[in-house]
């Protein structure tokens, strides 16, 4: 059968070996249906799901393998407070410095925010996306050495999604949010894969990467992370870094029908900047995130393309300032998910 995005999908042959390896991992558990994931999905590339850890009733560590960048890719998935029909999707993305560590130390949205509890009852399935440090979750043109093959862009629109909607028994609706770095590429993903996000939402970015400040931005994130900026898109003039700018006229009318919030801090007070970033450098960051915005913002208004813009008074560049931001886009990410 033809899937979504025209790939077909092999779900019979891997049943039984997720099935047992579920199984094997929950004591008492008969199947991974206990687990809330009705099938094992392999594409016809290789990639699948090769490894799930179940850490309470309905979250788990899922390991997702990818063909285009040739290694499993963690994700934390949170079902549905209630799976009895199909439900939709919301995926989150961190921000640069966030996920899991070497040591196994994560920073993510579940650890920094309230967003295990807030989701309690929702019925929405959360994954979020615990790999892809310093990467701005795009696909780069080269390997690098230190950061090693990156196709986020393939993975995020079209190996992910139909696995998990089978996996998961997913209505196929769909929200992205991202922070930070990831506030970009949530404009970027939603951009590259028309129609398969319902909502985005994009909190403290600065979505102009091919000019300063956002260039400068994207290209102190990978060197931050030890990698080389040239292998994102080649040299800074090349016109692939136009290509992938978000805030391109061209690119944004690919946002037009799309439930679209972008957040940013402004006014932020350097004593009250806690979390992530902290003080002083969190409200210097969020200062610059907030002219970036705006000039999204003047943007997108002269293309008549509806969007939310909301700036967060005393809001800084910290996960404390995020937690605000979703809480408030919440309501409207629940309407366009239909939930």
């Amino acid at each position: 059968m033809t899937g979504a995005y025209g790939r077909r999908w092999r779900i019979g042959a891997g049943i039984a070996l997720v099935t047992a390896i579920f199984g094997a991992m929950v004591p008492g558990s008969a199947n991974a249906r206990e687990l809330g994931f009705s099938d094992a999905v392999y594409a016809d590339d290789g990639s699948h799901i090769s490894r799930v850890v179940p850490l309470d009733g309905r979250r788990s560590t899922v390991y997702v393998y990818s063909a285009a960048m040739n290694r499993d890719i963690a994700l934390r998935v949170m079902r549905a407070a209630d799976t009895s029909v199909p439900r939709p999707a919301l995926y989150l993305l961190n921000g640069a410095e966030d996920g899991l560590d070497a040591d196994g130390t994560e920073v993510s949205w579940e650890t920094r925010t309230d967003l295990v509890d807030f989701m309690a009852d929702q019925n929405v399935n959360v994954v979020t996306v615990l790999d892809g440090r310093y990467t701005y979750y795009t696909d780069w043109e080269f390997d690098d050495p230190m950061l090693g093959r990156n196709k986020w862009t393939t993975f995020l629109t079209r190996e992910l999604p139909p696995i998990l909607d089978s996996a998961l028994g997913s209505s196929g609706r769909n929200a992205v949010v991202g922070v930070s770095m990831s506030a970009t590429s949530s404009l970027a993903l939603a951009e590259a894969a028309p129609g398969l996000y319902q909502s985005v939402g994009s909190f403290s970015g600065c979505a102009q990467t091919s000019t300063d400040p956002g260039r400068r931005f994207l290209q102190a994130v990978v060197l931050s992370g030890g990698g080389n900026p040239g292998n994102i898109w080649g040299p800074d003039n090349s016109r692939a870094w136009t290509e992938n700018d978000p805030s391109t006229p061209a690119n944004l009318e690919k946002l037009r029908g799309v439930n679209l919030f972008v957040a940013a801090g402004t006014g932020a007070n350097p004593a009250t900047a806690g979390g992530g970033q902290v003080g002083a450098s969190s409200t210097a960051l969020e200062s610059t995130v907030e002219t970036c915005t705006r000039g999204l913002q003047s943007s997108i208004e002269s293309l008549g393309i509806p969007a939310t813009f909301e700036y967060v008074p005393g809001g800084g560049h910290n996960w404390p300032t995020w937690q605000q931001d979703f809480h408030n886009v919440w309501p409207s990410l629940a309407k366009s998910l239909g939930v």
